[in-house]
Parts: C-alpha cells; sequence; structure tokens
C-alpha cells in the first residue's frame, strides 16, 4: 500500500517534471533566449554582466525597425552572439562624415551615443564612402562607439543571422524592467 502510493508520488512528480521541462524547451527554442550581455560596445544603455531577454518570435511578424536593440549570429564566429542597434534599413543609405553618421543623408539625432562615430580603420566602411544596405540586410551598431565591432568593420547583417530583438533587462535587479523604444523621424 505504502509502495503504491510512494511510486505514485514518484509518477506524479516525474510528469510534472517532464511537462515543466518541456514547456521550457519550446519557450526557449521558439519564443524568447536569455542573453548576458559581454563586454561593453553597447554601454551606457547595458553594461557588461547584465542578462536580458531576447523576443524571438517578433521578427517572424515584422521586419526590424532603426533603434531595435537586436542579438545576432557573430560574422566572424557564428558560435558567438552580438548586441547592437539597428542603424540603417534595407534599401537605405549610410555614411560617416567627420563624425556624424548619415542615414539617407539626414544627420541620425543618436540620444544614446555621446561621442563622434568613428571609421574602423581596415572595416568596411570609409570615411565619407556611401554604402547602401542590401535588400534583406541590416546596418547596426554598438551605442559606444568607440568600442565596438560592428557594421562598420563587418558590413551589413543577413536578416537570417538575427536571433531576436532585446526587450527586458532582468539582471541585476536594479536594473530591471522593459527596455525603452527609441523613436527616429523617417527617414525616407
Amino acid at each position: 500500500m505504502i509502495l503504491s502510493k510512494i511510486g505514485a508520488f514518484l509518477l506524479d512528480f516525474l510528469e510534472t517534471i517532464v511537462v515543466g521541462a518541456s514547456i521550457f524547451v519550446i519557450i526557449y527554442l521558439f519564443l524568447m533566449q536569455p542573453h548576458e550581455v559581454k563586454g561593453g560596445s553597447m554601454e551606457p544603455a547595458f553594461y557588461n554582466g547584465q542578462y536580458i531577454l531576447t523576443d524571438k518570435i517578433s521578427f517572424k511578424f515584422h521586419d526590424p525597425n532603426r533603434g531595435d536593440v537586436i542579438i545576432f549570429k557573430s560574422p566572424d564566429n557564428p558560435d558567438v552572439d552580438y548586441i547592437k542597434r539597428v542603424i540603417a534599413l534595407p534599401g537605405e543609405a549610410v555614411r560617416v562624415q567627420n563624425g556624424t553618421l548619415y542615414v539617407n543623408e539626414k544627420p541620425l539625432p543618436e540620444s544614446y551615443e555621446a561621442d563622434k562615430t568613428t571609421i574602423l580603420e581596415n572595416g568596411f566602411l570609409k570615411e565619407g564612402e556611401e554604402i547602401t544596405v542590401s535588400a534583406d540586410h541590416y546596418f547596426v551598431m554598438g551605442d559606444n562607439r568607440f568600442h565596438s565591432s560592428d557594421s562598420r568593420k563587418f558590413g551589413p547583417i543577413p536578416k537570417d543571422s538575427i536571433i531576436g530583438r532585446a526587450f527586458f533587462r532582468y539582471w541585476p535587479p536594479n536594473y530591471l524592467g522593459q527596455l525603452p523604444k527609441i523613436k527616429y523621424p523617417n527617414f525616407n
């Protein structure tokens, strides 16, 4: 009698664990994923060691917008995930001239970025040279331009390398909350 109760309890417990693990796997694979911020390329918006949740499903229904903070596979090493901000969309022209970033010939207002935009030596983007972002690609940059490996170095990233959009910061607790969205003027 006692053994059958223990067996029933263990079976119920095991079913709960399996169902819970299955739900976790579905959420992790298809809906959202935790990521750790590594490095200082997004300071002051994100600091090294902070943890964020990445929405993996919204870009299945709409394209990324300018200002979205995205997580994507590094063009140099697909085992490494990068966090950067979308600066220019497919078909848009990008240029850096004397430290000012232009999209479609208009200076991009960047309240989150305090320093001038620099050009990286031997990078993809050259001073004063305009490039057009090709279809299904995005020009991304870190907020901390002096310490960011981004599209200035490796060029626009393909949409299929994007994992998702950062939407919630959960660690450390004093930074807990939904991430603010940045509104840009229309650049068309």
